[in-house]
């Protein structure tokens, strides 16, 4: 492995604009006629709910392939269980690289497994491109070149939550109730960087759960008694659903914020209850194909045709296989970009070098757009709302 001080002389080499080395080997994996790369996800264990990402991709992959795949190679795409354990994350990561000798991964799950592979990605130069992942930690170039997560930055997504309760409740008793990691903690760090020393006060309580937690009815319980009027739940689906099902219970009716990540109709909201679910809002980057203002995009008719020809009819309406549909479209224009240099030092290039690419199923005024020193490719979201059936969006695009 390389020493540090190794690894930032090449972190400054990728990064250094207007360079232009030498093309490299086409990386492992990669033949004249496929290219092959992995993912680790959570297909068991506390956050299955997001199986369906997994699903979606490899799905998307293979309506490239059938279409005759990217540049003449298909796409040999291999997708693992880690039941969202991190010390399973690397096993398996270790066995994509070192046996399976795949040329990047792509679309991990989860703030800690991403943080327990990235050392030893990044280490071997192996790039780690778009895993689901929005923690501040993950933005890092300079030190971690070969790392460039996909969704929106936790902590900005909090800021616009922030930005909202004092536009339209600048009196709100603000209670909190976030995942005991780098996850929940930046959506906290939003909030608070917003709120600021004049409105910090506004929280009256934080309270946290562990992922391996049955439920968190008791802290809902608590925030309650704490005379919270407003909640931003920093949670995963599962925790998420039983949040809203529990706020729901007590007769509660306090606002409510509901992080993008764990805003699916059909794995969070369904388990809630829809009535329960009434009125929650939370930050959108994507078509909902519940929505009718929709009916007509042209976007929309091709995910509807990808949904009936790779996928099951139930997984429509699921938020979670939309986000996989785009993120596996981000990943293939990269892929396009690189022609027939698929070494891993260019992979990574042309991940860095994405310009206001308008993947399928972005919201209008939502672009994927990435530089050298910019690893952060979506950062624009709108507000929605939940109506009892679907969510609406409401308000302009905004940034976090």
């Amino acid at each position: 492995m390389l020493s540090r001080r190794r690894l930032l002389q090449s972190s400054a080499a990728l990064i250094a604009l207007g360079a232009a080395p030498a093309r490299a080997a086409n990386a492992p994996g990669v033949t004249d006629i496929e290219i092959k790369f992995g993912q680790s996800i959570p297909y068991s264990g506390p956050a299955s709910a997001y199986a369906v990402l997994g699903r979606a991709e490899a799905a998307y992959f293979k309506m490239i392939n059938d279409a005759g795949g990217v540049n003449g190679r298909k796409l040999n795409f291999i997708s693992v269980d880690d039941a969202y354990s991190p010390p399973k994350t690397l096993e398996q990561t270790r066995r994509l690289v070192e046996e399976e000798h795949v040329a990047f991964l792509f679309g991990n799950v989860g703030t800690p497994s991403n943080l327990t592979i990235r050392p030893y990605l990044n280490e071997n130069h192996v790039p780690q491109l778009f895993p689901a992942v929005g923690a501040s930690v993950f933005i890092d170039p300079e030190h971690f070149p070969w790392t460039m997560p996909i969704l929106p930055n936790y902590r900005n997504e909090g800021r616009i939550y922030a930005r909202h309760i004092l536009a339209t409740k600048p009196d709100a008793k603000i209670g909190v109730l976030f995942q005991n990691d780098g996850f929940g903690k930046d959506y906290v760090g939003g909030l608070k960087d917003v709120l600021g020393a004049e409105h910090a006060a506004m929280i009256l309580k934080e309270v946290s759960y562990e992922l391996s937690d049955p439920t968190v009815d008791s802290q809902i319980v608590t925030l309650q008694g704490a005379g919270v009027d407003t909640v931003l739940l920093a949670a995963l689906s599962k925790a998420a659903s039983q949040a809203i099902r529990k706020i729901g219970e007590l007769g509660w009716s306090p606002t409510r914020y509901l992080v993008g990540v764990s805003a699916s109709v059909t794995g969070t909201l369904k388990p809630a209850g829809f009535e329960n679910a009434k009125g929650v809002i939370s930050g959108a980057i994507l078509k909902d194909p519940n929505d009718p203002s929709w009916r007509d995009d042209a976007a929309l008719k091709d995910f509807d045709a990808f949904i009936a020809k790779f996928m099951s009819p139930s997984d429509r309406n699921d938020l979670v296989a939309v986000s996989g549909y785009c993120y596996a479209s981000v990943l293939v224009q990269v892929l396009k970009q690189c022609g027939d240099d698929l070494s891993r030092e260019n992979i990574m290039r042309q991940a860095a070098n994405l310009k206001n690419f308008a993947a399928p199923m972005l919201l209008p005024g939502v672009v994927v757009d990435t530089a050298p020193d910019n690893f952060l490719p979506i950062r624009q979201a709108r507000l929605e709302r939940f109506n009892g059936e679907r969510w609406e969006l409401f308000g302009e695009v905004v940034n976090g």
